[in-house]
């Protein structure tokens, strides 16, 4: 018995020598040699690995002893050193570029090709420096056609704005630019995303495991961060193409401190239209702009701005001005080691004006919000970091005002009474390393919603806005009771709503894991269309007593994993999700002008599930991916009671965005330091639409006849790009370099079917359909220069 004591006792002696040995603080910096920080840097030091935050800070512990520290990300040199710990250190470390950096970027799955360790997934991340990379019509780089080659992201097809993700509508993404809430992402109608890929720095996709600090929108959050201007060197660029320009310009205010940068770009189509007396016109154009400054170690200063503007005449009788504007204030401070906050306040604005000369009025309405939020981060240990903050947000909305332009147009003016709502909320999330091969991140967020009042505000009995004919078999709208005028400092109606969210990963190697996610979220503003082509005339509404705020459910799960020291990378997701409370509209609903909405619309639900692959080869002279998606989205509206037959009798049916079938191919050669080739292919399922069974005829009319929703397909959507890079040698005696690049936006003229319109022949008398496409093969050329 005493040896069995003895040996517990040495056993129990050696843990406790293991555990209570001293560990010493090691921390540091870690940014690039244009001494800009670097987020999200692999730092390891021995067997212990941390990466950088946003401010490129990092923190570790270790016992005394001798180690290799190394530093990598993904394109710079990776730095190793060889340090002897036996007291706290602090590193400040630069990487350098690598040779190797394209000039272009790659799209990838995280800073790294694939890490399989973190608990974050659904999440793809895109390096500004190669958008080029994607072919695109006009030759015009665009961020959001760039999204589209991922797997579960899609959008309406060609001329349309925006994207859709896992199904959802536009609508449901969350667009942040430098943390400002951004309402419309497109110009010319879709053809050109807002997005002036010179100044981005980087962007985020999530598609899933949102975390705790992104709420307001229930299908993804696009977060994009500007760059900042360089701090040593004065440099620009300057590029030209078929139809548009662009310019920046950065570099220092006070070397090492300060810095600005600008950017801008625009389009010069409608100078050629005049030279052939045509009177239509359209382009747009866009400024953006930033300064940063470190006001000491521990703070440091960004202000951004942005404005764009898109111009649409049609014979001199029609114009249409819409764009957006936005600042943003932000004030990074570190408290110690361990304790930073990033706090930002902001203003964001999105107008629209339509002016009918022809009939002698103008129409306008608008969007804009105050921002206020605050994020910190707090490091417990290197296994345990939370993230923790604030946020309020002011809305107020100008759904539609028409004003009369000319004395005689017989136009009365009208406005329609704006719509004001809080928004609040409070969040905590926390990244945990549970055991050596189990990582968690989990949190929570409360979300509270305040509808203000407003003016005429209309009350209906047993607050029923819609009515519905059981005879006729159609909803109608009912009158109001009464109609109110609600001071706006007064809460109308308000609603709470805790959204939970967790993320597991459980790595089996270094290259091998597998994950899963749950996701609560809740949107309160909606954006009223029933058409499935986005366009700039953007409805919103915000949550109220007739309108319930939208909540979702998603499940994620998925493998991954790296091959051939991550030469090659695979990316597996299945998904499902639900969506209460989601707008549906009454078969000839008017949103245009309409200052009753609440009785045109109800509240239906909507659901999506799928399988989602995402091969990558990250190296070597021909890289790339291939993405296929195969998913389902559907959207049901059942009766409120059961003497209701709902919208499509109260069944399921496709949404405007379910796509059976999508997949990419985007390939890039470097053939050698001149020349770059580049190619994307992309097939997909056609977009749900409703045809006419049979007609009746009615006063000399043909009426169309339909069965129900979304029961056809537009034809199979297909089309390639390609693209060439043509980079002279480097003349030493200037102080510039430039490059050429050569694309074919559907090399094989493909007519792909925007919509398909039924038609009577005026000769025959025989119904026929007529195909519209947009796009066939576009040619392009621009030519760039760096100085």
């Amino acid at each position: 018995m005493n040896i069995k004591l003895s040996f517990f006792f040495i056993i129990f002696s050696i843990f406790q020598i293991a555990y209570s040995q001293e560990k010493f603080e090691i921390s540091g910096q870690i940014f690039s040699d244009k001494n800009e920080a670097i987020p999200g840097a692999n730092i390891t030091i021995g067997d212990t690995g941390t990466t950088s935050d946003f401010e490129g800070h990092f923190k570790i512990k270790i016992p005394e002893g001798e180690y290799i520290l190394k530093v990598s990300f993904l394109g710079f040199k990776t730095y190793t050193q060889n340090i002897r710990i036996d007291q706290n250190k602090n590193f400040k470390i630069q990487l350098s570029e690598t040779e190797e950096v394209l000039e272009e970027v790659v799209i990838t799955q995280d800073v790294e090709a694939l890490n399989t360790k973190t608990a974050q997934m659904s999440v793809n991340t895109l390096k500004a420096e190669s958008i080029k990379k994607i072919p695109a019509v006009f030759g015009e780089v665009d961020v959001i056609r760039s999204l589209l080659q991922l797997p579960g992201v899609s959008n309406g097809g060609e001329g349309t704005s925006g994207f859709n993700v896992r199904g959802g509508n536009n609508d449901q993404n969350l667009i942040l630019v430098d943390d400002v809430v951004l309402f419309n992402a497109s110009h010319l109608f879709g053809f050109f995303s807002v997005f002036n890929a010179n100044s981005i720095d980087y962007l985020k996709l999530y598609k899933a495991g949102i975390p705790a600090n992104f709420g307001g929108r229930v299908s993804s959050v696009l977060d994009i961060k500007q760059k900042k201007g360089s701090q040593k060197d004065f440099k620009g660029s300057a590029s030209i193409g078929v139809i548009s320009s662009q310019l920046l310009l950065e570099g220092p205010i006070r070397k090492d401190k300060s810095s600005f940068l600008f950017a801008g770009r625009g389009t010069y189509a409608h100078l050629f239209l005049k030279l052939t007396d045509n009177k239509n016109s359209a382009y747009f154009y866009d400024l953006n702009g930033k300064y940063s400054t470190e006001l000491s170690p521990n703070n440091k200063l960004n202000f951004s701005v942005y404005h764009g503007n898109d111009y649409v005449t049609i014979n001199e009788s029609f114009s249409n001005t819409y764009g957006s504007t936005f600042a943003n204030l932000n004030w990074n401070h570190r408290f110690n080691p361990d304790i930073s906050a990033d706090i930002n306040f902001s203003y964001s604005l999105y107008g629209y004006l339509l002016d009918l000369d022809l009939v002698g009025f103008e129409f306008k309405n608008d969007i804009s919000n105050l921002n206020l939020n605050a994020k910190f981060n707090h490091r417990i240990s290197n296994d345990f970091k939370l993230n923790y903050g604030v946020s309020s947000i002011k809305y107020n909305i100008n759904p539609g005002e028409i004003k009369p332009t000319r004395a005689d147009s017989g136009i009365n003016p009208n406005k329609i009474a704006d719509k004001n709502a809080y928004e609040h909320a409070v969040f905590l999330s926390a990244e945990h390393q549970l055991l050596e091969n189990l990582k968690a991140e989990y949190g929570v967020r409360l979300n509270a919603f305040w509808r203000m009042g407003e003016k005429e505000f209309k009350r209906y009995t047993n607050d029923n806005p819609i009515l519905y004919d059981a005879e006729k078999g159609i909803y109608e709208k009912a009158k109001p009771s009464e109609v109110v005028d609600i001071s706006k400092n007064h809460i109308q109606k308000e609603f709470y709503n805790l959204e939970p969210r967790a993320s597991l990963a459980y790595s089996f190697n270094d290259d091998t894991s597998i994950k899963a996610s749950f996701n609560r979220l809740t949107q309160n503003l909606h954006l009223l269309s029933n058409t499935s082509s986005p366009t700039p005339f953007d409805v919103w509404t915000p949550s109220g007593t007739y309108v319930k705020p939208q909540k979702l459910n998603q499940y994620s799960f998925g493998y991954f994993k790296n091959f051939e020291n991550r030469k090659y990378s695979l990316e597996s997701e299945v998904f499902f999700k639900t969506v209460k409370n989601r707008i549906d509209y009454v078969d000839g609903a008017n949103l245009i002008a309409n200052d009753a909405i609440e009785q045109v619309i109800l509240n239906g639900e909507s659901r999506a599930y799928g399988l989602e692959f995402l091969l990558r080869k990250n190296k070597g002279q021909l890289t790339g991916w291939i993405s296929y998606t195969l998913s389902k989205s559907e959207q049901r509206t059942p009766g409120r009671n059961p003497g209701e037959s709902g919208i499509n009798n109260g069944e399921w049916y496709l949404s405007n965005y379910d796509k059976t079938h999508d997949i990419s191919v985007v390939a890039s050669y470097e053939l050698n330091k001149k020349w770059t080739f580049n190619s994307s292919f992309n097939l997909q399922t056609g977009r749900p639409v409703s045809f006419p069974v049979g007609q009746f005829e009615y006063q000399d009319l043909n009426i169309p006849v339909y069965e129900g929703r979304n029961l056809n397909r537009l034809p199979a959507y297909h089309r390639l790009d390609i693209s060439a890079k043509l980079t002279p040698e480097k003349d030493l005696s200037k102080n510039w370099t430039s490059s050429w690049t050569f694309g074919i936006y559907n090399l094989y003229n493909r007519k792909n079917a925007a919509s398909l319109n039924f038609e009577q022949n005026e000769t025959t008398g025989l119904n026929e359909a007529n195909r519209f496409s947009i796009f066939g093969i576009v040619p392009s050329v621009s030519y760039q220069i760096n100085f």
